[in-house]
């Protein structure tokens, strides 16, 4: 792995993540942010001023992208990724995810079954997984899934056909208590209904709200603002 690292390594979160939900793994997964291509700006500016502004994790997330691609956006990613010391996630790609020496890779219903993966992967890679029903999150827990991704909460217009689903934040609880994993609440997510989300434990993940915005690291700031101290209801 780099050298330049900061404490918590991969080796290190994933060990958190065995057995019992981790505090650990938890606090990572606090705000992270899924990167889209960019028009107008370089992506790794806008992920840098995720970064500073405290964003804890970044996946890595180009449904259009060629593998060639993919692993040079995360080369660029890179540098910025490892000086803050977040967690790296990649969407999809098992193999980028490794040739990348990712923290985790993130896996949904139409890619490689987690249990392959987990045969498969680097034995240090975490594996999230995208659910929003109680007892697929108790399975994917049981292949070897290491946190969920649970959503559209408010529906989203980042995936097509989910723009009216929202499955509402009682959903992620069930989610989380079925599986005992840590979690994510990702889908239509804003600094206004950040605290909804962080309400009941989970994470919150977000594309659009951020990746849209002129000043994505201002959004990450009032979301992290908007959750600090919420109490888990």
């Amino acid at each position: 792995m780099p050298g330049n690292r900061k404490s918590g390594t991969t080796r290190d979160v994933a060990s958190e993540a065995d057995g019992e939900p981790s505090e650990g793994l938890q606090a990572r997964l606090r705000l992270m942010v899924l990167t889209e291509p960019q028009s107008v700006r370089p992506l790794a500016q806008v992920v840098e001023e995720c970064l500073a502004a405290g964003a804890t994790a970044i996946q890595l997330r180009d449904k259009a992208a060629t593998t060639r691609e993919l692993y040079e956006q995360g080369l660029e990613l890179l540098p910025a990724i490892r000086r803050h010391g977040v967690l790296f996630v990649v969407n999809d790609r098992v193999d980028v995810a490794a040739a990348l020496e990712a923290d985790a890779v993130h896996l949904g219903p139409e890619d490689i079954p987690i249990a392959a993966a987990r045969r498969t992967a680097p034995a240090q890679l975490l594996i999230g997984y995208s659910t929003d029903d109680p007892e697929r999150g108790r399975r994917a827990a049981a292949a070897g899934a290491s946190y969920l991704g649970v959503g559209a909460v408010f529906g989203t217009r980042s995936k097509e056909g989910l723009t009216d689903e929202a499955i509402g934040t009682e959903r992620i609880r069930e989610v989380m208590r079925a599986s005992g994993l840590p979690a994510v609440g990702i889908g239509g997510v804003t600094p206004a209904n950040a605290a909804e989300v962080a309400a009941t434990g989970a994470g919150v993940a977000v594309l659009g709200a951020v990746m849209r915005a002129a000043e994505p690291g201002d959004v990450v700031r009032r979301i992290l603002e908007n959750t600090a101290g919420v109490a888990r209801t």
